[in-house]
């Protein structure tokens, strides 16, 4: 008699597995710090809805600017040094803000004084703005080329038929300590002094960048050309083809730049919104950002099951309808409590998406392309996160004389809520469970 198969959910995830995991969080941790940490002390130094706005703008431009490049970089070279390289730069740069904040710190004051009047902002505000904006810049630069390169570097540590239990777990990591525990301890960190969350960021950068060059084995691209001169347009054409023909992969990228470029428009005035809107001090606004990372802790454990149960098609349409209401509600309330409910639900909904797509395009896409395409496919979903942050000011700013302040805060909300359903529309013909089902039998195929 025959041991019975363990099922993927049973089998192990391995040493490696377990200390990019360890690395991610960590790093991820430094992520949430700063969730709460850049925009606030944007809010100190401006209370220009454009200007606050230009900062979110500055980190997520490079995902519009470098994505591309980044891609080829991530098929040309060790993807375990460029994940560490980057976490180590990102530690230099973020190092470097709060020394400067540090030493600043006498001149600076709390956004709530500035807001009601009783104190202005520093003299040397343009100076620490444009120093903030240069930083966000940098560390994007890096996140692009660190982000695509960890992508593509999982499905080097654990098989195919693991990948949705291991970015399940990932993703659930991720959330915990980016918006569960950063952003709160951002809040109370803030309270003591503005640099120390900068601090504490670069900590978890190095930290992460040592687990990270930890992992045993070797991970260049397997059947990719790593020597010589880089033809850039070649390649970078190469992965644009690949993805553009794949019409369910062309989709998905389509909509998720859609759907990232309406959160990025809501996130990008938060800020202002937790402030004026719901009233929220520091501390409790990064409390209420734990909301997200409650519902994505749910979904990290059980995401695979409901992808199973749904389909993954439907669990998509599903996550689309739910994040787009919930949207709609937070313009609609003035509650912090309610807010942080619906941030739980798309918490749980956006990690279910992830998770699906993130596990769907790292087991079709072969792996010698593996970074061009996840680049190219990340260019059209990410890149429009900084054109959504932009626009998320405008509308404020536009909004402000029509409205009054209190109405303006709330429409790009309601904006993007009317956008979901647009992309809704679009999505239902296109992508569903049989499309997704057929991709992985074509893939599976060609690999044979």
């Amino acid at each position: 008699m025959t041991a019975p198969t363990a099922t993927p959910s049973q089998q192990r995830l391995g040493r490696n597995y377990w200390t990019l995991f360890s690395a991610t969080t960590v790093s991820n941790l430094g992520d949430g710090l700063m969730v709460v940490a850049i925009p606030w002390l944007a809010s100190a130094l401006t209370r220009d809805p454009i200007q606050i706005a230009l900062v979110t703008l500055a980190t997520r431009l490079p995902w519009l600017l470098f994505s591309l490049p980044a891609g080829v970089i991530t098929d040309r070279f060790d993807r375990r040094r460029l994940v560490a390289v980057m976490d180590v730069a990102r530690c230099i740069a973020i190092m470097s803000l709060a020394c400067v904040i540090a030493a600043q710190h006498g001149n600076l004051t709390s956004p709530d004084a500035i807001a009601d009047g009783s104190a202005d902002p520093p003299g040397n505000a343009l100076l620490l703005l444009g120093l903030l904006y240069l930083t966000a810049l940098l560390v994007g630069f890096a996140e692009v080329l660190r982000d695509n390169s960890a992508q593509t570097l999982l499905p080097s540590i654990v098989s195919k038929d693991r990948l949705e239990k291991a970015n399940g777990r990932m993703w659930g990591a991720e959330m915990v300590t980016n918006q569960f525990a950063g952003p709160p301890l951002a809040g109370l960190l803030l309270g003591v002094a503005f640099a120390l969350p900068f601090f504490l960021t670069a900590g978890t950068y190095a930290i992460g960048a040592a687990l990270v060059f930890t992992l045993a084995g070797a991970f260049t691209p397997k059947g990719q050309t790593t020597t010589g001169r880089i033809a850039w347009r070649a390649e970078i054409s190469e992965g644009v083809r690949w993805l553009w023909n794949h019409h369910l992969l062309r989709s998905l990228a389509l909509v998720l730049g859609g759907l990232n470029a309406m959160s990025a428009t809501c996130m990008a005035i938060m800020v202002l919104f937790a402030q004026e809107v719901l009233e929220l001090d520091a501390s409790r606004f990064g409390l209420l950002l734990t909301g997200t990372a409650g519902g994505a802790i749910v979904a990290s454990l059980c995401a695979e099951r409901v992808s199973r149960r749904l389909g993954t098609g439907t669990s998509l349409f599903v996550s689309m309808l739910g994040m787009g209401t919930g949207l709609a509600v937070i313009g609609l309330v003035s509650s912090g409590v309610l807010v942080w409910a619906v941030l739980t639900v798309s918490g749980f909904l956006v990690v279910l998406w992830n998770v699906i797509t993130v596990s769907l395009r790292q087991s079709i896409i072969p792996d010698h392309l593996m970074g061009r395409v996840n680049s190219v496919y990340r260019f059209f979903g990410w890149g429009t996160i900084s054109l959504g942050s932009l626009l998320g000011g405008v509308i404020v700013a536009i909004g402000e004389p029509l409205f009054g302040r209190e109405w303006a805060l709330r429409t790009p909300f309601l904006v993007a809520a009317a956008v979901h359903l647009v992309l809704f529309a679009y999505a239902l013909p296109r992508i569903n469970t049989a499309r997704i089902a057929a991709a992985r039998a074509a893939a599976a195929d060609a690999g044979d």
